[in-house]
């Protein structure tokens, strides 16, 4: 048979393994959950990135090539009125027709140069938005390893209450 105290050590010993380990296998799992979250979220940040910095270059190369376009459309446009505006009276139906045409490429061009501008405004919120999320995360972390800590220093207090306790008892 065992002897009390020695009951009472092993108990205490066992208590302890188990309190440590539980404490660490704790910390490691919401180590890792939080670490896996972080990559997740950074994934996520990336990819969403990536794909507005995409949308961001068609889009500007759409307006580019229409600006290219247009440019060219002008010269030839200009060209014409030039040879138009050398020739005599007949010919004045033609350049009021090519001049339509030029400010029917100038109303289309100015909404693309808006779009433009409105697909950056909203690049620039949604990085900001994503910003500030990406605080408030941190901030959450942050509270959450306090708790962690905080609960375990608890259990632990509890822990050697009740040691304490049961010493007192045998004793």
């Amino acid at each position: 048979m065992q002897t009390p105290k020695h009951q009472q050590a092993q108990l205490q010993t066992t208590s302890s393994n188990i309190s440590s380990s539980f404490s660490s296998m704790d910390i490691q799992s919401i180590e890792a959950k939080d670490e896996e979250m972080s990559r997740s979220a950074l994934n996520t940040f990336r990819l969403k990135e990536e794909e507005i910095e995409k949308k961001k270059m068609e889009v500007s190369q759409k307006v580019q090539a229409q600006l290219g376009r247009v440019e060219e459309e002008t010269k030839r446009l200009a060209e014409i009125r030039e040879e138009l505006e050398s020739l005599t009276d007949p010919t004045m139906k033609e350049v009021a027709s090519v001049r339509k045409k030029i400010d029917i490429v100038n109303k289309e061009l100015k909404p693309l140069g808006q779009t433009c501008q409105k697909k950056e405004k909203e690049y620039k919120d949604a990085l900001e938005a994503f910003n500030e999320k990406n605080k408030v995360k941190a901030q959450l972390i942050g509270r959450l390893m306090e708790l962690v800590s905080e609960s375990e220093k608890l259990r632990m207090k509890k822990l050697e209450e009740l040691s304490k306790h049961i010493d007192s008892m045998h004793l």
